[in-house]
């Protein structure tokens, strides 16, 4: 029987979100409960990687996260970026992020159709005179890098935030019967937080191909997965499953 779910993300800023539908609809209780946080590096991390922000002439953003470190890296390094500086970014919703910062000019501000990197690429290439610099997190792949290479555009990418575990506190409650995760690093958080981890009834489910063989790896039962043919969002998935374990017509 689910009756209450750990969705390791943090608490949508909508009201209407699938997810308080399903707690309403199915009577469930939904914790938003992140396994994992981003913090900032510090200037002199960033400079012991040697990378000159102002000898790029573009940003890509492929996260808020991304936008958020930028820019309070080069505050608290004194680099004042310049009014011409390019941005690229993964979707529109990251794109209109920036206007925390700079004064949005779409002129100046690019993104992509879909959220796939592969998107990203055609634009970047129309520009391929530009010298694109991508803020990353410490866990990353080299996937971007290669495809920019593959296309001879000239880049260069710095760590400018990590992922660490947020750890759970002593006496914070653990008494959940479905959890709900986004990045292998919520797995690694896991295990971090619970090193006698023991699965027995409780469900796992996971969004991404990453994250569910990040599960598998590490010996646990994957019960549910998104996104498939079936179901497209981790929404729909979690409200299948619910359904079927709780015998709700």
């Amino acid at each position: 029987m689910i009756k209450k779910i750990l969705v390791s993300q943090p608490k949508p800023s909508s009201e209407k979100s699938p997810y308080y539908d399903i707690a309403e609809r199915m009577n469930v209780e939904i914790v938003f409960r992140p396994f994992i946080k981003v913090q900032g590096i510090t200037p002199k991390e960033f400079r012991a990687q040697k990378i000159s922000i102002l000898e790029h002439t573009a940003v890509v953003f492929t996260s808020r996260h991304a936008i958020d470190h930028f820019f309070t890296l080069c505050k608290e390094m004194r680099v004042v970026v310049p009014e011409d500086m390019k941005y690229f970014c993964i979707t529109e919703t990251v794109a209109l992020y920036i206007q925390k910062y700079v004064q949005y000019r779409k002129r100046k501000i690019f993104f992509g159709e879909t959220g796939k990197i592969d998107d990203l690429i055609p634009l970047m290439t129309k520009h391929k005179n530009e010298k694109y610099f991508i803020p990353i997190s410490d866990v990353h792949t080299s996937q971007f890098g290669e495809m920019l290479d593959a296309k001879k555009l000239f880049h260069s990418e710095g760590i400018m935030y990590r992922t660490v575990s947020n750890d759970f506190t002593e006496g914070e409650p653990f008494d959940y019967d479905l959890l709900i995760f986004f990045s292998p690093s919520g797995i690694q958080a896991l295990l971090k937080n619970f090193p006698d981890f023991k699965q027995n009834d409780i469900s796992i489910g996971t969004f991404g191909p990453a994250t569910a063989k990040a599960v598998r790896e590490a010996g646990l039962r994957l019960d549910l997965e998104a996104p498939s043919p079936e179901y497209p969002s981790i929404t729909a998935a979690i409200a299948a499953y619910v359904k079927k374990v709780n015998g709700i017509d």
